[in-house]
Order: C-alpha cells, then structure tokens, then sequence
C-alpha cells in the first residue's frame, strides 16, 4: 500500500478492489458449506391452501417488512458504488424490503463520498442499516462518528461488524480489537438507534451471541461461513506473500450459517436474529427463518444484479420471494410464523 496516499484515499481504493475482486475473481468457500443442505422441508401433497393467499410478511426491530430478505451490507465510496446502492435501494422500496450499506469509514473520513451511500431518498419507507467496523471504536471512532454513520443514512439501526480474520489477512489491516466489548456496550446506552452485532462470513458462536446481547447490543446477523470468503478476497488483493499465503491458508475458516443460526435460537430464543452467510436462494431463505431467522440476508446475488441493473434486481427479489411462497405452499404453511412452528425442516444426517 503507498503510504503516501491518504488514509481515506487508500480506504476508497480498498473499496473498489472488493467490489472487483468480488465480482471477478473466485473468492467462494470451498471446504466449508453453509449448512443448510443438511436439512430438507417435508414435503406436504395437501396443503389446503390458497397459494395467492400465501403471507410473507414480517417484521424486525418494530419495523415491517414485506418479506424477510435482506439486502446485505456491501459497499459504497465510489462511483460504480453509488450506482449499486441507488439501484438495490430503489428495488428495496418498490418491494418493501430491508437493506444495509457496506462500512461507511469512508464517507467519515471523507465527506464529499457520504452521496454513494445516501439512500433515503430513494427508499423512504424501508428498514435500513448504518454499518461501521466495530475495531474502529480502537482508532478514534467513538459516539460522534456513529451519530454521523446513522444520521447521514437516517437509518433505523446501526450494524457493528466483526472481521478480525479479514483484518489479519488485509495488509496494514486494523487488529487491535482488544477492550471492544465494553466500548460497544457504552454505545449500546448512548446511540439513539439499536446496534446490530454482524460478522462478515466467519461466523458469530453462541457463547460470543451470549456476550454480545450481555453488552447490550439489540439483534445479531450470524453471517456465517459458506459464502464469499473475506480471507481470500484480502489474500487476492494483497501484494505482499505473507498476506496472499495467510488467504490461502484460512479461505476456509468459519462456522457455518445454519449451525450458528441454529444454536443462538437455541440458546435465546427472543433476540431479532438475522441470517446471512452464502445464501444463495429463496430455500436456504426458508430454511432459515424454519431455523430461527426473523431476517434472511443475501449479499452477491444482489451484487452481481445491481453491477447491471436495476431490473436484474427486481428479477432476484421477485424470484426470492416466489421460492419462499413456495417453499410455504408445500409445506402446508400460510405465513412465517407457521413455518416456524410446523417442524416442518429436518435434519438429514
């Protein structure tokens, strides 16, 4: 990395080489699946339902949604950025649904970018997340940049993410997450929106849920192993050996989705809880919420639409929401709630 190039300069250019190297490159789990495809639903020849009166709505944090997908934290700080957010926020309104933007450090550290991750204006009536790296809170992040994070979206939360894996793969990356938790308890009593717990597809385990909602913060998103691997996107874009080998070597390292989704239900069984992690369609949707998930977020499926249309992503948003109705349908399910409580997802192994 130049290190005569400024700080957010630099934070800019990261950005642009993930949504590159997302869109271009291999950066999929290999060894690690998401979990999901140890169950299956039990098929129902009967469903006595009335498949147009099938119910998909929701809702999370006092606010309702008209399906339980959610557009994923991805980007923002560039051109080609803006682009994305401002067609996946228009679609988001038009369907009614959730949508995070990816960390807004940049738009912190230089304003004249805040525009690529402004949405409100296109979507006025969704539920919609503010997003910050948490390690921030241990390099001069504190209550004022969150206030901006959230104000600059009007968001009805802020998400928190967790990536110390990505951090220790990224060159010159950020890694003291010492003394985190009892920073983000702080801003848990001082922020005037929820925080959201979110790791970045490693996984969170249910003894860190534990802790977490113990600090106060207000949901989890388990984002989970099984989808796109930050350790291998910052092991693609490293110049450094040691960084590219630290990527290869823990391309695979994670809990998996369903298995963290699984066992935070478990063990809390009120909390707002999100899944996200290589989901790729509508069953691992379903799958999800039958698991415990009241949100199911998807973030490349939503990336490769939005990098051409604003239209390919209505495309995957209606053909989500068909695959969840139908999933309810054959399950003899009329709204969400009765596929949670139908048992109708086994496990098959």
């Amino acid at each position: 990395m130049n290190p005569s190039l400024s700080s957010s300069t630099q934070t800019q250019n990261r950005k642009a080489d993930h949504l590159r190297v997302c869109l271009e490159e291999d950066v999929q789990f290999r060894q690690i699946a998401t979990g999901f495809e140890r169950y299956r639903f039990e098929h129902c020849c009967l469903p006595e339902l009335d498949f147009s009166e099938i119910d998909l709505k929701t809702s999370f944090l006092g606010k309702s949604t008209n399906a339980p997908l959610l557009i994923s934290s991805m980007t923002g700080g560039t051109d080609f950025a803006k682009t994305i957010n401002t067609r996946l926020a228009k679609v988001a309104q038009e369907y009614r649904i959730a949508m995070g933007v990816g960390s807004q450090r940049v738009a912190i550290e230089k304003p004249e970018v805040a525009d690529t991750f402004a949405v409100r204006s296109h979507a006025p009536d969704i539920l919609l997340f503010a997003n910050l790296g948490a390690v921030q809170l241990n390099y001069a992040y504190g209550i004022d940049e969150c206030r901006r994070a959230i104000d600059l979206l009007e968001a009805d939360a802020l998400i928190l993410h967790l990536n110390p894996l990505q951090e220790a793969v990224q060159t010159h990356g950020d890694r003291n997450f010492k003394g985190l938790l009892d920073k983000i308890n702080k801003l848990c009593y001082l922020l005037p929106v929820p925080i959201v717990a979110k790791e970045v597809g490693n996984g969170i385990s249910a003894k860190m849920a534990t802790q977490l909602l113990e600090a106060g913060v207000g949901a989890i998103d388990v984002a989970g192993a099984g989808g796109t691997s930050w350790a291998k996107v910052e092991g693609q874009r490293a110049k450094d050996p040691r960084q590219r080998r630290l990527g290869q070597t823990f391309a695979d390292w994670g809990l998996p989705t369903a298995e963290c989704l699984q066992q935070i239900r478990t063990r809390h069984r009120e909390v707002p809880l999100i899944a996200s992690g290589g989901l790729r369609n509508g069953l691992d949707v379903a799958k999800a919420i039958a698991l415990g998930a009241d949100l199911a977020g998807l973030a490349m499926p939503f990336l490769q639409a939005a990098s051409e249309s604003e239209a390919a992503v209505a495309e995957v948003v209606e053909l989500l929401m068909a695959e969840v109705a139908t999933v309810l349908f054959c399950t003899g399910n009329a709204n969400l709630e009765a596929l949670r409580r139908s048992r109708s997802l086994q496990r098959i192994d």
